[in-house]
């Protein structure tokens, strides 16, 4: 394949920034499932004028999740993105679509539908070049992602164990690196419970929940693992009425972070086995570990160096790295399935009011979406 696409997508600059602005004037936050699917409407039409087969798959709360497929063979490729947002609706009105000092700013610019509308410009090219295909690919749209998938997770698990493989989307990190490894993680809930009393006239009679809870912090704390990539956060406490009454009752919100399927069962182990220190004190633990971590795998070694060599058919070079956020593509790999991730847009700014991808970028990314899609 010796055509340079990089020169080609940007001729296309135009209609790539016009698209762009189209999905993102469409605002779409996840818990309101008629915006959502107003823009999902749209993207099904995009996509079957490629003569793709679409398959719409109905939620009751959430947006319609989407499986786009094409090609032919039994093997798959999985691509994997999403278009619901965690701006609500009027955030346009403070964050509008703009074009300034080489960058487009908007609110899903960045997270993430330029990874969308990458992928669509990239099949497009193969649709209307005719370039040939190893395997089908499937592309699976999530509406549920800044949410935790709550409802797409079984689809995309489902998909990931039909695939050679998964490319995931989502916005390249900040200096442009894909991303070959994601932390996982999840929240526990670690309640409390003592005996209330009054502070001044039975103090003895009460178990102060709060005390019992400050044992607990300083524990969880320690749980903390920097040279395994594990952290806990004690973000939140909870508890108590009134300063003259002993506390009956606290809760906390524990934020965990880890890097390893070891240290997810160390972790888990642990917050299940605390223990109450003062007599009377009882502890309860909800919550757990909820998106398993994306490990750097032979397979996924693989991939980026496939994308890599791609890269430098186009005159640039990539970088790899890993990064703390979780992404849909922590459930693919979880699978067993090779995922890379980062291969969206490269900016900055997700979840933020100045967020926006970098324009020079853009036909670089396009030209290598193509040849992974062409090659793999």
């Amino acid at each position: 394949m010796a055509t340079n696409w990089t020169a080609h997508y940007q001729q296309k600059l135009p209609d790539i920034l016009a698209e762009l602005r189209t999905y993102v004037e469409m605002e779409t936050p996840t818990h309101d499932k008629q915006a959502v699917d107003h823009l999902g409407v749209f993207i099904v039409d995009r996509f079957r004028s490629l003569g793709c087969k679409v398959d719409i798959i109905p939620q009751s709360t959430y947006g319609n999740q989407l499986r786009v497929e094409y090609g032919e063979g039994d093997e798959q490729i999985m691509v994997l993105g999403h278009f619901d947002t965690v701006k609500e609706l009027g955030t346009l009105v403070r964050e509008p679509w703009k074009i300034e000092d080489g960058r487009a700013f908007g609110p899903g610019t960045y997270d993430m539908k330029a990874g969308i509308i990458f992928c669509y410009f990239a099949l497009k090219t193969i649709v209307e070049e005719n370039i040939p295909l190893k395997n089908k690919l499937v592309f699976f749209w999530n509406t549920d992602e800044e949410i935790g998938s709550v409802s797409s997770e079984k689809w995309i698990r489902e998909e990931a164990r039909r695939s050679k493989c998964a490319l995931v989307i989502e916005p390249a990190a900040g200096d442009g690196s894909l991303k070959t490894s994601r932390k996982g993680g999840g929240e526990f809930v670690l309640k409390v419970t003592g005996r209330a009393a009054h502070a001044g006239n039975d103090h003895a009679l009460g178990v102060n929940a709060i005390e019992e809870m400050a044992h607990h912090v300083i524990a969880i704390q320690s749980f903390t693992d920097y040279d395994a990539g594990t952290t806990l956060s004690v973000g939140t406490i909870r508890g108590g009425s009134v300063s003259n009454v002993v506390p009956d009752y606290v809760e906390a919100d524990i934020d965990v972070r880890i890097s390893t399927s070891v240290e997810a069962e160390r972790i888990t182990t642990l917050m299940n086995q605390l223990s109450p220190v003062l007599q009377g004190a009882q502890l309860t633990v909800e919550g757990g570990i909820t998106k398993p971590p994306m490990e750097r795998t032979r397979g996924t070694e693989e991939l980026f160096l496939q994308a890599q060599a791609q890269a430098q058919l186009e005159g640039f070079t990539l970088t790899e790295r890993g990064v703390g956020g979780t992404s849909d593509g922590n459930f693919a790999a979880d699978e067993g399935t090779p995922t890379l991730d980062g291969l969206g847009p490269v900016g900055d700014g997700a979840h933020a009011s100045h967020e926006h991808i970098v324009i020079d970028a853009i036909p670089g990314r396009i030209a290598v979406l193509l040849r992974l899609f062409s090659s793999l």
